[in-house]
């Protein structure tokens, strides 16, 4: 498996902003993070696997959610149902996800992991720990720790509007 671990010049470094002057932009390095980290495993998992970072994703929530519908996976993967429909017949044309019928419900499709779908599930364990092995490279666990809670946060946090925005200030209503 291919490691990466040199800098990117167009990167901020980390050092770079250390709450001193001024805070971190966080929504600005979350997305940088987000989209480096998704970037990167997808060619991990597509290189190693021949499947996309999404499809294996898909298995991981189909495995906690077998025979679930649609909706399902797309509320488990936060994907819209155009995009669920979509990964579905990629993953069913890859022999990943077999579809049957709801035995509660003739209108409703389930979806179930096929036997192929758990052999890549099961190769895409070990590549995952080795990808959280190096994301948590040079943090003690005290540190990783704050980070964990610190995303837990995020991953719950609804923002409330801020009563006294720009345009209410200025006398514009919205």
């Amino acid at each position: 498996m291919r490691t990466n671990t040199s800098p990117q010049s167009d990167l901020p470094d980390a050092a770079a902003c250390p709450l001193g002057e001024r805070s971190p932009r966080l929504f600005n390095l979350l997305n940088l993070a987000r989209q480096n980290l998704f970037r990167s495993a997808d060619a991990v998992f597509t290189s190693e696997l021949g499947f996309s970072g999404t499809q294996v994703v898909a298995l991981f929530a189909l495995k906690g959610e077998e025979g679930c519908q649609l909706k399902d996976l797309g509320r488990a993967l936060q994907l819209k149902n155009s995009a669920v429909t979509g990964l579905v017949a990629r993953m069913e044309e890859n022999g990943l996800i077999v579809r049957g019928q709801s035995a509660l419900d003739a209108r409703a499709g389930t979806l179930h992991m096929s036997a192929k779908g758990g052999e890549v599930l099961a190769h895409a364990l070990p590549l995952l720990d080795s990808l959280n092995e190096q994301l948590k490279a040079g943090f003690s666990e005290e540190d990783l720790a704050i980070v964990a809670r610190f995303l837990l946060h995020a991953s719950r946090l609804r923002f409330a509007q801020d009563q006294a925005t720009p345009q209410t200030k200025a006398g514009v209503i919205p």
